[in-house]
Formats: C-alpha cells, sequence, structure tokens
C-alpha cells in the first residue's frame, strides 16, 4: 500500500477524483496520507476534511522569504513518509530540493496535451484560452512526472479531448476535466501504486 500527499491550491475538483477513485476500486494499493494547500481558503482542504483525511495549510505568505517557505514545505512533507506526491491544481513552483529528493515520485495534470500549450504562462483557464485562440479541433490532458521544467517531466498518460464549435473557456475546461483529467489522473496513480511504471532515458514505460 503506497501512501499519497495530495498538494492543491482550489476547490479539488481533482483531489475529489482521486478520494472517489481509491472508494470505488479503480485505484488500488494506495491511500491518501495527507492534503497540502498553500491556500488556507481552498476548499480541497474540507473536501479532505469530510473523507477523515488530514488536510494542512503551509502558505508561502507565512514566511518572511521563499526559501523559508520551501524549507518548511518539504520538511512537513517528509514527515509524512509519503511515497506519492500528487500535484493537484497546486500553484506553488516546487523547489529544486524537493525534486531532487522525490524523483519520478512527483505527478502533476496539465490540462493539455503536452506539449502543446503548457509551459511557463499555461495554467486554469490561460490553457483552454490558448487552445481556442489557435483554432485547434483537439485538445486534451496530459499526467507527468515533474522535474525542473515547467511541464517538461516525462509524460505518463494522455487524453484527447474534442473542441467543439462555441466552446468558452470555462465549457473547454470543465469538459477536459470531466473526460481526461479526472479519469488519466487515477489511472496513472494505480499504475504507479501496482509498480507498472518505469523511467528509462527519460521516458515513462508501462508494464502489463
Amino acid at each position: 500500500m503506497i501512501k499519497l500527499a495530495v498538494c492543491v491550491s482550489g476547490g479539488g475538483t481533482n483531489l475529489q477524483a482521486i478520494i472517489d477513485a481509491i472508494d470505488n476500486g479503480t485505484i488500488t494499493n494506495a491511500q491518501i496520507a495527507v492534503v497540502i494547500s498553500n491556500n488556507p481558503g481552498a476548499y480541497a482542504l474540507e473536501r479532505a476534511k469530510q473523507h477523515g483525511i488530514e488536510g494542512i495549510c503551509i502558505s508561502p505568505k507565512e514566511f518572511e522569504t521563499r526559501d523559508a517557505f520551501n524549507d518548511a514545505f518539504l520538511k512537513k512533507l517528509d514527515s509524512y513518509q509519503v511515497d506519492l506526491v500528487v500535484l493537484a491544481g497546486f500553484l506553488v513552483v516546487i523547489p529544486p530540493q524537493m525534486i531532487a529528493n522525490y524523483r519520478n515520485r512527483i505527478i502533476n495534470i496539465h490540462p493539455s496535451l503536452i506539449p502543446s500549450f503548457c509551459g511557463t504562462g499555461y495554467y486554469g483557464l490561460k490553457v483552454h484560452e490558448g487552445v481556442l485562440s489557435r483554432g485547434v479541433k483537439v485538445t486534451g490532458a496530459t499526467v507527468h512526472f515533474v522535474d525542473e521544467g515547467t511541464d517538461t517531466g516525462p509524460i505518463i498518460l494522455q487524453k484527447a479531448v474534442e473542441v467543439q464549435q462555441g466552446d468558452t473557456p470555462e465549457v473547454l475546461q470543465r469538459r477536459v476535466m470531466e473526460q481526461a483529467e479526472w479519469k488519466i489522473m487515477p489511472q496513472a496513480i494505480d499504475l504507479i501504486a501496482n509498480g507498472k511504471v518505469t523511467v528509462e532515458d527519460g521516458r515513462v514505460v508501462i508494464s502489463e
């Protein structure tokens, strides 16, 4: 049984998808040890509480420097001795020391088909605004390991979603969440929890 830390900044819809997937058996061999937010008002913390999961807030605003926050964040995370860190809408830059300590043990969900519409500046609705302004016909979501770059780590899973005529960024965001994000994030966690994911030469290999 692997232990997860889920890091969130907002409503926690991806967190809810993970909780539901553990409850219904889509995710096996995994449990959430802690939910960590940088935002004291994040509804994700309420979701954790409702499901009997420990939820904590560590806000950069409580520290004089970013380095002090990074140190405190890493110490708190280390204290839970988790096997996998899941970034589920976590709008905080992950410190290099944490990436080094948890190499290929941090995963992130990004609401596009990487390498399209990703990298610095592409987050939240901005991703979907970019998709619509470019006029692409297919978008989607990507689960990837986190490395030192922005959305540059090894890709684990991707799922395509059709862009429809008349979509607004908000409508498209919801479709990508429902049809892709909430499906492939639990799927990726289940694969990792059952030892089916390895990284070779910077690429993910999934075994049967």
